[in-house]
Formats: structure tokens, C-alpha cells, sequence
């Protein structure tokens, strides 16, 4: 390990960005040398900068954290990515993971938990926030939702009706309720606005 380590900032508001830096600087073995606000961006300069570890938010504009994830692993099957989110979601976690991120961490983490988070993931650790390690463990057995069943709970999520979306899908009514059957009973919820609240709650869509 060098005894500086560099890190690259990767969200989309300028002073998150700026917080975080003002954080990191305040210790003597960590550098923040570059910031990147969206995943295009964050692919660009860790090819230029070769950071020790990069510091990921997901949802960005264009291309999003996880996709940044996957790309900057596929040029660099060792580097050291924390995801840094608002978002506890076990699926969207999972989705980080599989893509090759290092560590989960909150916006509400504290100082500390961030700066030990950096050091244990650059020594070859991993690091999950104790609420995202939860969420993880909780749904690990439930039933995913079908690639179908999702396309209708995001019609759903921007009010539309079951006729509309049946419409939409080239489905006949009776199978759009059928879904929605099906993901009430796998989200364990009773309506349709609880549906959506616990879909984005977990990462399953994005409002």
C-alpha cells in the first residue's frame, strides 16, 4: 500500500463532491486527486488517474454508477470501488456488488465509518453499511420480481391504470391484475402505492 492513497470522487452534486473532499483532505495518507460528476466522466478519469480507490454514487445522469462500475472493472479487474449512496436498497446493493464495487456506504455514514471504509477496502477487505448488510439478509429468500412484473410497477409508479397499461404492453387486462397479484404477494404489500414505496425502497425501480 502507498503511503498516500489516492482517491476520485464520483457524484453528480458539486457540493457532496466538495464535502466529501474537504473530509478526505483532512487526513495526512489520503488524496483526493480528481472528481467526477457522472459515470462517463468517472470512466475517463480513472483511466487517466489510476485512483487507489474511487468513491461511486449511483444515480447519476447518463451513465449510471453501476454501469460505471462494470466498466471501470472491466479495464481494471483490481480496482478498489465504494459505493457512496442515499439509497439502502438490498437490490440496487446487490446490483453494485455483482458489478464489482468493494463497499456500500450511506450519505449518512459518519466520518470515521467512510474513512475506515476507504482503508479496510484498499487492504483487501469489503465493507457493507450494517443497514444495507440488513436489507441484503432480510430479502435474500424472497422471490424476485420478473423482468415483465417490473415494467408494469414502473407504469404503475408513473399513474398509470391497469387498462392503460395493458394497452401499452399489448397485455389483456386480466393479465396486467395477474402481475399485479403476483408482485403484491412477493413484496409482501397490500396496495399499489405501497408497491412502489417498497420497490424504490429496495432499488427494484427508480422513481
Amino acid at each position: 500500500m502507498n503511503d498516500v492513497m489516492s482517491v476520485l470522487i464520483v457524484d453528480d452534486h458539486p457540493l457532496l463532491r466538495e464535502g466529501v473532499a474537504a473530509v478526505l483532505e483532512a487526513e495526512p495518507d489520503i488524496q483526493v486527486v480528481g472528481e467526477a460528476a457522472d459515470g462517463q466522466d468517472a470512466i475517463a478519469q480513472f483511466k487517466r488517474l489510476r485512483p487507489d480507490v474511487v468513491l461511486m454514487d449511483l444515480q447519476m445522469p447518463g451513465v449510471d454508477g453501476v454501469e460505471a462500475i462494470r466498466e471501470i472493472r472491466a479495464q481494471a479487474p483490481d480496482a478498489r470501488i465504494i459505493v457512496l449512496t442515499t439509497y439502502a436498497g438490498d437490490v440496487r446493493a446487490l446490483s453494485a456488488l455483482r458489478a464489482g464495487a468493494s463497499g456500500y456506504l450511506l450519505k449518512s455514514s459518519l466520518r470515521r465509518e467512510l474513512i475506515d471504509t476507504i482503508r479496510a477496502v484498499l487492504g483487501g477487505q469489503r465493507y457493507l453499511h450494517p443497514e444495507v448488510a440488513h436489507d441484503i439478509a432480510v430479502n435474500a429468500i424472497a422471490e424476485p420480481l420478473s423482468e415483465r412484473e417490473i415494467d408494469v410497477l414502473k407504469r404503475v409508479a408513473n399513474g398509470a391504470a391497469n387498462k392503460e397499461i395493458a394497452r401499452a404492453l399489448s397485455l389483456s387486462e386480466d393479465t396486467v391484475k395477474g402481475h399485479m397479484r403476483s408482485i403484491f404477494s412477493k413484496l409482501d404489500v397490500t396496495d399499489r402505492t405501497q408497491a412502489v414505496t417498497v420497490a424504490h425502497r429496495r432499488g427494484i425501480i427508480a422513481l
